[in-house]
């Protein structure tokens, strides 16, 4: 596996478990829906969370969370609306955004709520 590939997964494991950590319960990883895959489903209370998980070894060329972009974000919209209805879930949605910077200084990771709001109205 190339090495931004094990960055990747070493990144929404890091993820999985932050938010395991803060009360959400995992309902599923690697959810995939026509051409869109969402990282982490999650739940915590009364709120099903989709999680983008962006994971870079320096933040040098920008922010992880400055690579998600509009269409991707129409993309997990759609999954995330066919993963609710084909689970019966009438649940809040919100959709946030966990971005992570892993290197050999340590581990930053920033837990974005409503990550999308801005692109979605």
């Amino acid at each position: 596996m190339a090495k931004h590939n094990l960055l990747g997964k070493k990144g929404e494991e890091l993820a999985a478990e932050f938010l395991k950590k803060n009360g959400y319960i995992i309902v599923a990883r690697n959810f995939v829906y026509q051409q869109a895959e969402v990282d982490i489903i999650a739940r915590k209370s009364d709120t099903l969370i989709a999680v983008e998980v962006k994971t870079r070894s320096t933040p040098d060329f920008g922010d992880p969370q400055e690579f998600v972009k509009k269409k991707q974000i129409q993309q997990l919209l759609k999954a995330v609306n066919y993963f609710a209805e084909e689970q019966a879930l009438d649940l809040e949605v919100r959709f946030d955004v966990i971005a992570i910077i892993k290197n050999q200084a340590g581990t930053r990771i920033e837990h974005l709520k409503d990550a999308f709001y801005h692109f979605l109205k």
